[in-house]
């Protein structure tokens, strides 16, 4: 029998939350509306064992990453991790990083909580919360070293394309976020919005492109079934890698 979680968090309304945004504030740059949705058993039990541990609330100030994590380690801010298949190896086989992971979609959000709990993966934190929020209000400028954006919502029609995640105004929050030498890594199967990408970071001051164009992938980047699938049907993986300068 499936439960809506709005009767059952009630002691972390984050869960519950299906917009983020103060009355009569402007929409200029959203990673996400939140949607209602319903949860399997073991997802439910996930949330339940694990959230205290694992989960990160909102909070409308600075927060401390070595508090957060317990541990001075280089911190990587992944932005809409989907189902966390890619996001739970990499955190396992790179534990030299800890890594925040932010994601509104709740049945992926309670799966990566469930496997992260279920491991004991302590370099791993996870946020449902509109990400654009999340670096304005809590994250110290120059304090990340690394953002990754793998397969945004490509909105493909003309007309969708204003919500297109990667914009300049979020390019350039997250390069303010980002340490000197830090990265941001975004993968899309969307080849024009893998050109609007560069297009975008290369008005951007503070970031360079090392290769000029796309970047060869990342061997610690796994392969998922999502991409597999875009692979299956020709559809070309573009890699876009930008690094914030020492200037």
């Amino acid at each position: 029998m499936q439960e809506n979680q709005d009767t059952i968090f009630t002691d972390i309304p984050e869960l519950k939350w299906v917009e983020n945004r103060a009355e009569g504030s402007p929409r200029e740059i959203k990673s996400y509306v939140l949607r209602s949705s319903y949860l399997r058993t073991f997802q439910l039990e996930a949330i339940r064992k694990y959230y205290h541990t694992y989960g990160l609330p909102f909070q409308d100030k600075k927060i401390s990453f070595r508090e957060v994590f317990g541990n001075d380690k280089p911190v990587i801010i992944e932005i809409g991790f989907g189902m966390g298949t890619s996001t739970e190896r990499i955190a396992r086989e790179r534990s030299e990083y800890n890594y925040l992971g932010i994601e509104v979609f709740l049945s992926g959000f309670s799966k990566l909580m469930d496997s992260v709990g279920k491991q004991g993966l302590e370099n791993v934190r996870l946020m449902r919360f509109d990400a654009v929020q999340v670096l304005n209000s809590m994250i110290e400028d120059g304090s990340v070293a690394g953002f990754h954006v793998f397969f945004p919502d490509p909105w493909p029609k003309k007309r969708q394309q204003k919500r297109r995640l990667i914009q300049v105004p979020l390019a350039r929050l997250m390069a303010q976020k980002l340490q000197k030498g830090g990265y941001i890594y975004c993968v899309t199967d969307w080849e024009e919005y893998a050109y609007q990408m560069l297009e975008v970071f290369s008005q951007v001051e503070e970031l360079v492109n090392p290769y000029a164009g796309f970047a060869p992938p990342r061997k610690w980047r796994p392969t998922t079934k999502f991409e597999q699938k875009g692979l299956a049907q020709d559809n070309p993986i573009n890699e876009v890698w930008v690094e914030k300068t020492g200037r």
